[in-house]
C-alpha cells in the first residue's frame, strides 16, 4: 500500500478491514452485548485480563477517562505447546474519538530493529517479531515503542492457534478463494467457494509462498476468514455456541483491558470507528548472515511516527 492511499476512508462493515486482530476485538465487543448475563465479565476478568509493567496504567486510565486518543498494540502470536512463540502479526491501532477517526499501522514481522526490554538480547538488532520470543508482551511493547517513538496505552494479543478453535466454535466457515493450491496436509484450497474447518482455515491464513502478493495477499486472506467467522457467528442463535466462542476468547486472548475498560471504549470511543484508515510499513528486503530482514528506512519510520502522533495531537 502506498503512502498516497493511507488516508482512503474505509466505509461499510468494519470486518472488511483486512486485519485479523481488530476484527477479533470487534467479535468480542459484539458478543458482549448478548452474553453479559452469562459470564462475559468473568471471562474477561479471570482469563483475558493481564497487566504489564511496560505500560503506565494510571496514565492510560487518565487518558481514557478524559476521552483522549489512545494507541493499542495488536499482536497475533504464533504460540504452541512448549514454545514462547513470536508475534506473527503486529499492528498499532490509534483511536481518536474527538475527530471520529481511527488508524491502523501494520509493522512487517521481519522488520530489523533494536530489541528493548528485560532480556539478554536487549540492545541487539533483530527481527521485530522476535521481541516477543525474547521477553514476552513487555518486550514486544517496549520494542515497538522504541522503534516508532510512540507511547502505547493498551495491548491485545491472540494466539493464532485460537483461530482454528474460533472457526470450529461457529461450525466452520465458507469464503471465496482467489488462489488454487494444495496444502501441506493435502487439503485442496480450490479456487472459488471454499468451506473450511478450523485446521484448514489456519493453513489458509498461514500460507505465504504460493501467494504472488506476499504479505498483502496474506492480509486479504485474513480479512476473508474474519468476514466468514462474523457472518457465520451472526447467525449463531445457540447460547451454547456463544458460550463456546467466549471460551475460545478466554483461552487465546490476553489484554490489559479489563471489562470496564472494554465497555467504556465501546460507548465513548464508538465514533472513532466512523473513519478508519490503514497503512502497511514498507522497506527493502536483505540478507544479513544468511537471515532475511526487512530494512525500513529512517524516513519511513519518521513518517509513520508522524502519522501516529498526528492522531494523538
Amino acid at each position: 500500500m502506498s503512502r498516497s492511499t493511507k488516508h482512503k476512508k474505509k466505509k461499510g462493515s468494519l470486518w472488511k478491514i483486512p486485519l485479523l486482530l481488530l476484527s477479533l476485538i470487534l467479535i468480542s465487543g459484539g458478543i458482549y452485548a448478548y452474553t453479559v448475563y452469562s459470564g462475559a465479565k468473568s471471562t474477561v476478568e479471570d482469563k483475558m485480563h493481564r497487566e504489564v509493567a511496560s505500560i503506565d496504567h494510571g496514565l492510560t486510565e487518565k487518558k481514557r477517562k478524559e476521552q483522549e486518543p489512545l494507541n493499542i498494540l495488536l499482536m497475533g502470536v504464533d504460540e504452541r505447546d512448549g514454545d514462547q512463540g513470536r508475534s506473527d502479526a503486529l499492528m498499532v491501532l490509534s483511536v481518536d474519538p474527538n475527530n471520529n477517526r481511527s488508524q491502523i499501522v501494520s509493522i512487517p514481522r521481519d522488520t530489523r530493529t533494536q530489541m528493548v526490554g528485560d532480556s539478554s538480547q536487549s540492545g541487539n538488532l533483530d527481527k521485530i517479531n522476535h521481541a516477543y520470543a525474547f521477553g514476552g508482551t513487555d518486550m514486544a511493547i517496549q520494542t515497538v515503542e522504541n522503534f516508532l517513538d510512540v507511547d502505547l496505552d493498551y495491548y491485545v494479543s491472540i494466539n493464532m492457534e485460537g483461530l482454528a478453535e474460533m472457526v470450529d466454535a461457529v461450525g466452520g466457515i465458507t469464503i471465496n478463494n482467489d488462489i488454487d493450491w494444495q496444502g501441506k496436509d493435502g487439503f485442496h484450497y480450490k479456487k472459488g467457494e471454499l468451506t473450511m474447518d478450523g485446521d484448514e482455515t489456519l493453513g489458509y491464513v498461514r500460507m505465504r509462498y504460493e501467494d504472488p502478493n506476499g504479505d498483502f495477499g496474506r492480509n486479504e486472506r485474513q480479512r476473508k476468514v474474519i468476514e466468514g467467522i462474523i457472518n457465520k457467528g451472526a447467525n449463531v442463535g445457540s447460547i451454547n455456541k456463544i458460550g463456546n466462542v467466549m471460551d475460545v476468547l478466554g483461552k487465546n486472548v490476553t489484554t490489559n483491558m479489563d471489562f470496564g475498560t472494554m465497555k467504556d471504549l465501546m460507548v465513548n470511543y464508538r465514533s472513532a470507528r466512523e473513519n478508519l484508515t490503514t497503512y502497511q510499513m514498507t522497506g527493502t528486503g536483505t540478507k544479513i548472515g544468511g537471515t532475511y530482514y526487512l530494512e525500513v528506512s529512517d524516513q519511513e519510520v519518521r513518517d509513520v511516527h508522524d502519522m501516529i502522533s498526528e492522531y494523538n495531537s
